[in-house]
C-alpha cells in the first residue's frame, strides 16, 4: 500500500475509570495492534491516565484517557469504529481526521516538550 493513500488521524479514547493499570495498557495495545494490523502505523501514543469528565457517563465522574495519533488508510476508522463499540471498558472515543499543519503542530509539540523534559533531568 502506497503511503500517500494513509490519512493522519487523532483518536481520543476514555476508558473506564475501574480498570486495573495492566488492563489500561492491554487495552491500548488492543488498538493500537488492531490499527497496525489492518494497514495503519502509530505515530504517537499518550496515555493521560485518569482525569474528571466534563459530566457523568455511567454514574462515572472519571475515567481514563488515552490520545493516540497515527496514519492510516480512511476505510480503516469504520472498523475501528465497531471494534471500540463493541469494547465494554471504552466509554466514549472520537477520531479527528488531522491536516498537515495539525501533524507540523503537534510533532513541534512533542518535541518541545522532550527538550524541556531533557533540560529538567
Amino acid at each position: 500500500m502506497a503511503t500517500n493513500n494513509l490519512q493522519s488521524y487523532e483518536l481520543m479514547v476514555i476508558f473506564t475509570p475501574v480498570l486495573a493499570e495492566d488492563d489500561y495498557k492491554t487495552a491500548q495495545k488492543k488498538f493500537s495492534d488492531f490499527i497496525t494490523d489492518n494497514g495503519g502505523n502509530i505515530t504517537n501514543s499518550n496515555p493521560w491516565g485518569l482525569r474528571s469528565l466534563a459530566y457523568p457517563i455511567d454514574k462515572k465522574t472519571t475515567g481514563l484517557y488515552w490520545v493516540l495519533e497515527y496514519d492510516a488508510p480512511s476505510d480503516l476508522n469504520h472498523k475501528l469504529e465497531i471494534q471500540m463499540n463493541r469494547d465494554e471498558n471504552v466509554m466514549r472515543h472520537m477520531v479527528t481526521r488531522l491536516d498537515k499543519y495539525a501533524v507540523q503542530y503537534n510533532t513541534r509539540k512533542r518535541n518541545k516538550s522532550a527538550e524541556t523534559e531533557a533540560v529538567n533531568s
